[in-house]
């Protein structure tokens, strides 16, 4: 048994260090000038530390103005979607109406339609009714989620309806219910949706490229393809602001991993 429990675990280790390995070649690369990244004779740690691709970035990208527009959208549209998605799991895990478990499957079918078929109406839509270059057409379209109310109505049905019961008979609103039982006894679900919202988010590219045009507006994963230009790329540069970039997923995700990982196994076995 013990040698079971050895090897795996050895298994493991070997499995994230291929996984990892990457991840820190791009952040030591970010302290490398571009010939040496780009030179036949590689090593893993710079044969000399610059700091110059971080400093490039603000005068080539502007990335602080980028950052903030990400970090704007992505706190946003995460803190929208989240309560939305509470709403919408606490109506179809705590009511009984009729064609609820219809609705609901066409909430879950949406899951199914591929984001490449959807991309052109949408985007006719929102030009036609005037909302390019705006924020409003990056916020609406992400502000319900049904993965999010899926989530949450697997959570939400392990809460005893007994408590529900009691806080009605005590003289408590819908609403106290909701913000003061419900929601709080739904912590672990709210933050890993917390996470893989704000991920998706912050990681969007194609959906931001085709909506926002003004440079002011614009977001980082946009902005990164400066760096790409047409007769070479800026691989310092560019490994500086992703290595930047990556922060704030990796801050959230460290705050919120146990609970995450609650969250998560809590809504995959529940159902």
């Amino acid at each position: 048994m013990k040698v079971r429990v050895f090897a795996l675990n050895a298994g493991l280790l070997l499995v994230g260090g291929i996984v990892v390995l990457p991840f820190f070649w791009m952040i030591l690369s970010a302290f490398k000038s571009n010939s040496e990244i780009l030179s036949f004779d590689q090593s893993f740690l710079p044969r000399e530390w610059t700091l110059e691709n971080f400093v490039s970035i603000q005068t080539k990208l502007d990335f602080f103005r980028l950052f903030f527009n990400s970090v704007l959208l992505s706190v946003t549209i995460t803190a929208l979607s989240v309560y939305t998605s509470l709403v919408g799991g606490f109506v179809f895990a705590k009511y009984t109406f009729r064609g609820r478990g219809a609705l609901f499957a066409v909430i879950l079918s949406t899951m199914m339609i591929t984001w490449a078929v959807v991309i052109i109406p949408r985007y006719t839509i929102f030009r036609s009714i005037g909302l390019t270059d705006s924020y409003a057409s990056i916020i609406i379209p992400a502000v319900i989620s049904a993965f999010g109310i899926f989530m949450m109505r697997q959570s939400m049905d392990a809460i005893p309806d007994e408590i529900l019961e009691a806080a009605r008979i005590d003289g408590a609103s819908e609403w106290f219910i909701f913000h003061r039982i419900v929601a709080p006894l739904s912590v672990n679900a709210i933050s890993a949706l917390s996470i893989f919202q704000f991920l998706w988010v912050w990681e969007d590219y194609l959906w931001p490229y085709l909506m926002i045009s003004s440079e002011e507006k614009q977001v980082l994963a946009v902005g990164l393809t400066t760096f790409r230009g047409q007769y070479g790329t800026d691989y310092g540069g560019l490994f500086a602001a992703t290595t930047l970039a990556i922060v704030p997923v990796l801050v959230v995700y460290i705050l919120f991993q146990r609970r995450f990982i609650a969250g998560a196994a809590s809504a995959a076995l529940k159902g």
